[in-house]
């Protein structure tokens, strides 16, 4: 197949794009390069500089490379700046997005796979979480997530557009040539590697109290190659039924933040500080994946879901950047 990857110069974009073509597909690019990487972009993939909000530009761009689906991963993703940031989050990620079905209908492509998020859960009353749990979003990105969703069952519903959303639950780990480079960097993994590495004095743990075993909260943490072959699994099955669908992308299991510290430790061989503090407000205790819908259906499993592994691949990663001096943004 030939795939358009909108975002594909992003962590999960970038990565897709690898493990799409190392499956022998075509790679087309679409990224405005504001918070993504050209050099994280794989080689053999056709990079072009374009912007969500241009309808038209998109539309050039799919009736020039005739991609046979899209995968959509442009999305802004800091719920901190979602909150303070509102408008910006509703323009990019609704906005923008309904730019991209209009320009997909006009130039006669009928497969997206969309890149959502478990945030549209909000603080579930349960755990693990399936895709049957009630949706109910605490922050403007679940919101604008959500929204699109909705948007995606009402226009394929009336337009000739298949869709799979794919609900990811904690993305880690790296490849050989991609990984994860924000800044702000908000998740845990790459800022406890930050520690070991000595370019934060400590990690900060935020609520020893939760009702778990070692007090800290739990997350399901899902290697980035096994989010990207699902992709390439639930777009194959996608255009085989013509069905659309929803699935949940996690290990099905959790780790604690102590426990990645701790994993972190194993696998770097360094000494990680710790500075407690206060919970944060709207951090639930325990978030994990049901993933026996993507099972069942696709017969997806995760292949690389043990932690040391994905702080390993991630550890590898970080020592790339800092060699590369890659900008974090």
């Amino acid at each position: 197949m030939r795939v358009l990857v909108v975002g594909g110069a992003g962590y999960i974009g970038s990565v897709t794009s690898e493990i799409l073509l190392k499956n022998g597909h075509e790679v087309v690019v679409l990224d405005n390069l504001s918070r993504g990487h050209r050099e994280l972009v794989p080689v053999g993939a056709d990079l072009h500089v374009a912007d969500t909000s241009d309808t038209s530009e998109i539309f050039n761009i799919l009736r020039l490379t005739k991609p046979d689906a899209v995968m959509h991963f442009a999305a802004l993703s800091l719920v901190g700046e979602s909150v303070k940031e509102p408008a910006l989050y509703f323009k990019n990620n609704v906005s923008n997005g309904l730019n991209l079905l209009d320009a997909m209908i006009a130039a006669d492509v009928k497969n997206l796979i969309f890149s959502s998020t478990a945030a549209v859960y909000g603080e579930p009353s349960g755990s693990p979480i399936s895709e049957d749990f009630e949706l109910k979003p605490t922050n403007p990105y679940g919101e604008s997530k959500l929204a699109f969703e909705k948007i995606l069952r009402w226009y394929g519903s009336a337009y000739p557009i298949n869709y799979t959303c794919l609900r990811y639950f904690n993305a880690a780990g790296a490849t050989d040539n991609a990984g994860e480079c924000h800044s702000p960097e908000t998740h845990l993994i790459p800022l406890v590697l930050d520690a070991a590495s000595g370019q934060r004095s400590e990690i900060t743990v935020f609520g020893d109290d939760y009702p778990t075993a070692d007090g800290t909260c739990i997350r399901d943490y899902i290697h980035v190659v096994d989010l990207a072959e699902a992709h390439i699994l639930a777009l194959e099955h996608m255009r085989a039924t013509g069905t659309n669908n929803v699935f949940n992308l996690g290990n099905g299991h959790g780790h604690s933040v102590l426990e990645v510290i701790e994993s972190a430790r194993r696998v770097t061989g360094r000494d990680i500080k710790i500075q407690k503090s206060a919970r944060r407000m709207g951090d639930p205790s325990i978030l994990v994946a049901s993933n026996q819908h993507i099972n069942k259906t696709l017969g997806w499993q995760p292949k690389l879901g043990n932690i040391d592994d994905i702080v390993r691949d991630a550890w590898s990663w970080h020592h790339k950047i800092s060699a590369k001096t890659l900008t974090c943004k």
